[in-house]
């Protein structure tokens, strides 16, 4: 497997770039698709692409991931909906970003309660905590609100989002770590969905204060409240929407959108059972062997 992504993009006579901004030629952008693809096919991590593209910004990020999202239709997977992150400013400021990101959720991604997932098939797999939206209508445009989002949810689900970045977190000569352009280039990380609990209609609950506690072997490690994204989940949804327009794209009936983390992501090891309790909702769990 190549570890960089360059190779034969380092020298490409292809002067075409991304467009709207982006600094990476066509051929550049579909060898850093096939880099993530083949890290994890294979499970071993690459160079982080932003390495040897030091000038890479968020425009080439979405490019690429859109080419490795490409990859996976091409191969027969279907787009089934998205995945909201970095929706905290902690983990904004972290990151330094100022707002959120998204991938794509594909269809192969999609597991349910109490799934039996092994460790080797991972690079460096992480859950984290979220809410599941399920739409029943179309969404898009730029003035949306809460009520509008609300309006076109058939319900909201507990869910927990398997994230597997497949990319070094440091270089391992230099020590130089990814970066954002990295991670969203990667499918923002996303490696799968564990949806469970009671699938709930959105006005039955005040979705600010649905919150759920997130255990590890019985052991309690994080808690949190759905308010934690963005002052209210279908804030993230909102974001989604307007981040969409400009590539041609809406949420569409029948899509599932993960509206953000309001937990720390908690690392996964072989023998760890993780259980997301979230009271009135119901809980939501796996297993890694």
């Amino acid at each position: 497997m190549s570890s960089s992504t360059t190779g034969s993009t380092s020298g490409s006579t292809n002067s075409s770039t991304t467009g709207s901004g982006g600094t990476l030629t066509a051929t550049q952008v579909a060898q850093i698709a096939a880099d993530h693809e083949q890290a994890r096919r294979t499970v071993q991590p690459i160079i982080a692409p932003s390495f040897h593209h030091e000038g890479m910004n968020l425009d080439d990020a979405y490019a690429c991931q859109r080419a490795w999202v490409d990859l996976q239709v091409a191969d027969g997977a279907r787009v089934v909906g998205h995945k909201i992150g970095l929706t905290s400013r902690a983990m904004q400021s972290q990151m330094r970003i100022n707002e959120p990101d998204f991938g794509a959720l594909l269809d192969y991604m999609m597991m349910i309660d109490g799934c039996q997932l092994q460790i080797a098939d991972y690079v460096d797999p992480k859950l984290e905590v979220e809410m599941a939206f399920v739409f029943d209508r179309p969404l898009e445009g730029d003035g949306l609100t809460v009520a509008d989002v609300m309006r076109a949810t058939e319900f909201v689900q507990p869910a927990l989002e398997l994230i597997d970045a497949r990319s070094f977190r440091n270089h391992p000569e230099t020590g130089k770590p990814r970066t954002i352009v990295d991670t969203i280039s990667d499918n923002a990380a996303d490696a799968g969905v564990i949806l469970g609990g009671r699938p709930t209609r959105p006005d039955a609950v005040d979705l600010r204060w649905a919150g759920a506690i997130f255990s590890v072997n019985g052991v309690v490690e994080e808690t949190g409240l759905a308010a934690g994204v963005l002052n209210h989940p279908a804030n993230g949804i909102i974001w989604l929407a307007r981040r969409l327009a400009p590539m041609g794209l809406r949420i569409e009936p029948g899509q599932t959108i993960l509206s953000g983390s309001f937990t720390r992501a908690v690392a996964c090891r072989a023998g760890d059972t993780f259980t997301a309790d979230y009271g009135p909702l119901g809980t939501v769990s796996c297993h890694f062997y």
